[in-house]
């Protein structure tokens, strides 16, 4: 199954002639520091891409300056995929599934048409990456040394995993909540020593100019903000997002304190960070396979391959979504305009819950310790469409 699945990702390269937007950005970030260029003043690509992710990060990619362009487009895409075996792995010891290589490769050849694995394969996306890094940390037994490091450098690579820190607190972790918030201010620490001016034009103005990495209300953005937006045929859809984001993330993070199972508070957690995240780009929810590993291990079989199909379905590529007909879709098309946003609403009672019946996750942990105290989105890609990722606006 895995040899055919790579084989047949193989041929739709070659026959697309895939431009991996994100790797050539990546590896302009890199060119950059390198070279003591002006980190946020370029752009590249026909779509004219800039840098959004904070300067640690750039300094990250200067190692991508190092290849021609070609031979560092087939390393991340062969990176991609065994990133993405490894996610599977790391998401069935999240589960407590059997992580055997037969299965491992089996759900690692499915698990790459689901579309925001695949989307992240094509563009040459980090996406896989930083999942990898938060649930090898988050799922080493308690007390390890240093549990909460990785979670802050992927928080220091891509805001976003930043979430997930007020997650540990709520449910008590404050030791790993430490060390990650640790973590994190020794990325931002290196990023302003190395890039200084960068890291002061990053923090205090690029940080906040959410059309800068791209349009929210796009059938891409599949956050609460574009489900709002396009629901309102409003560009802009401001205290309405707002305040739908505010309850969005109270509830969400309400539903991971809650939950017995840790597994379930941390699903909980992430989605609620892709939610409430200004742009959640559909290649950001590659959280999608440990959701779909927790479901499986819940015993909610039929439940799990609802989910698969929604992520495998593609139903936002099929809408009219040229110009700006993203903001003039009736009302019966808004369901599938924002598939991921309105299945992370509805999932997260159920994983407040912990409504599993064969003890996924680990064992039931008592509530939480009341004593506790209580962008970073990608570059703006092209989107793809149903068939491919070579649908550009």
């Amino acid at each position: 199954m895995l040899a055919v699945s790579l084989g047949a990702l193989a041929a739709l390269c070659a026959v697309q002639h895939v431009p991996m937007a994100d790797t050539l950005v990546y590896r302009a970030e890199g060119a950059a520091v390198a070279g003591g260029g002006d980190l946020y003043g370029f752009t590249v690509t026909e779509w004219e891409l800039p840098a959004t992710y904070p300067p640690f990060a750039a300094i990250l990619f200067v190692p991508t300056t190092w290849l021609p362009t070609a031979a560092l487009k087939v390393c991340f895409l062969a990176g991609n995929v065994a990133l993405l075996a490894l996610l599977v792995h790391l998401s069935c010891r999240l589960a407590r599934l059997p992580a055997r290589a037969p299965l491992v490769c089996a759900a690692t050849a499915l698990a790459l048409w689901l579309e925001p694995v695949f989307q992240t394969v094509l563009f040459g996306q980090i996406n896989l990456a930083l999942a990898c890094l938060v649930l090898w940390d988050l799922t080493r037994p308690p007390g390890a040394l240093g549990k909460g490091f990785g979670l802050g450098v992927a928080a220091g690579i891509k805001l976003t995993p930043a979430v997930l820190v007020v997650h540990l607190l709520l449910r008590g972790r404050t030791r790993e909540a430490g060390t990650a918030a640790g973590a994190f201010a020794g990325t931002v620490l290196l990023g302003a020593l190395v890039l200084p001016s960068a890291s002061v034009e990053f923090f205090t103005r690029r940080l906040y100019e959410t059309g800068r990495v791209g349009r929210a209300w796009i059938v891409d953005n599949q956050s609460l903000q574009g489900l709002v937006a396009r629901a309102l045929h409003s560009p802009g859809p401001g205290l309405a997002w707002a305040g739908a984001a505010a309850l969005a993330g109270a509830a969400g993070l309400w539903a991971a304190r809650r939950a017995r199972r840790e597994a379930h508070g941390l699903l909980a957690a992430a989605l609620t960070a892709l939610l409430v995240s200004p742009i959640s780009w559909s290649h950001h929810w590659v959280w999608c396979v440990p959701l779909l590993a927790l479901l499986a291990a819940d015993g909610r079989v039929r439940l799990a391959a609802a989910v698969a199909a929604l992520f495998t379905a593609r139903t936002f590529w099929l809408l009219p979504h040229q110009g700006d007909l993203d903001l003039r879709l009736p009302w019966w098309q808004q369901p599938l305009a924002s598939p991921y946003a309105l299945l992370a609403l509805g999932l997260l009672p159920y994983l407040g819950r912990s409504g599993a019946r064969s003890g996924a996750g680990g064992e039931a942990v008592p509530p939480p310790r009341t004593g506790g105290v209580p962008r970073g989105a990608g570059g703006r890609q092209p989107p793809a469409s149903s068939s491919s990722a070579s649908t550009i606006r």
